[in-house]
């Protein structure tokens, strides 16, 4: 298995002048962790698809701690959407391995990793049901336990039994994965290139529901950091609940 994360972008709204991967919280920065986590459990590559100041990023993995191989992949465009970091490594996802997808800027508990790696569900979301309502959260709505809508506003007719906040952690068997350097091929010939790479796994998960799973992590400490004050939540009330 391994391992795809996406770190291309400026993260503005913090006002920082390095990619928000790079924030450090005690006395690791979120791509430490990250490296860390992913060796600890197994993962047997790890790629991450860089843009902003990634010669920062570069840096940063020569001295991290981490027993499983790091490349990047830059994005040039990357301050477009993200589903043009998505297409960036369109050629690793067909490579035919499992594969997890991650977002580089969420602090989290290791055992999330833990929980999504040995998941039984080949395809699977993480689902955090313990959330505040609003227009940022990226949502999954599940029904008969299924995911059938995933996206930051769910229109009003669907219908589902329960609704979650994603993480930004996937796991995607090989032919899945596949399927999504399709659709982020299809987005970026398309013209498309605005548009969240949530949407091109939401097309997939539109498709053939049947094929995706979740595991439910709510109580699991986690937050994604977007915000000044995700900065302050995830000093104050995250991390003194991780296990370093």
């Amino acid at each position: 298995m391994k391992a795809v994360m996406l770190a291309a972008g400026a993260g503005r709204r913090l006002g920082i002048e390095h990619p928000k991967c790079l924030l450090a919280f005690g006395s690791k920065t979120l791509l430490c962790r990250h490296l860390e986590a992913l060796s600890a459990h197994g993962i047997h590559e790890i790629v991450i698809a860089v843009g902003f100041r990634a010669e920062l990023i570069e840096e940063a993995i020569l001295s991290a701690a981490s027993s499983a191989p790091v490349r990047t992949v830059y994005n040039a465009r990357y301050e477009r959407g993200s589903v043009l970091s998505l297409w960036s490594v369109r050629h690793i996802l067909r490579e035919g391995d499992d594969v997890l997808l991650m977002d580089a800027d969420v602090l989290y508990r290791p055992d999330l990793l833990q929980c999504l790696i040995q998941s039984r569900v080949q395809n699977c979301f993480l689902v955090d049901r313990a959330f505040e309502p609003g227009d940022e959260p990226v949502k999954i709505c599940v029904r008969d336990g299924r995911p059938v809508e995933f996206r930051k506003r769910i229109a009003a007719g669907v219908a589902y039994d329960f609704c979650g906040e994603s993480v930004g952690f996937f796991r995607f068997s090989g032919s899945v994965a596949a399927r999504l350097a399709a659709r982020a091929d299809f987005y970026y010939r398309t013209g498309l290139h605005a548009e969240p790479y949530e949407e091109a796994i939401r097309d997939l998960v539109l498709e053939t529901p049947e094929a995706f799973g979740f595991e439910d992590v709510s109580g699991v400490p986690w937050i994604e950091i977007d915000f000044p004050e995700d900065v302050y939540r995830a000093e104050r009330e995250i991390l003194p609940r991780l296990v370093d």
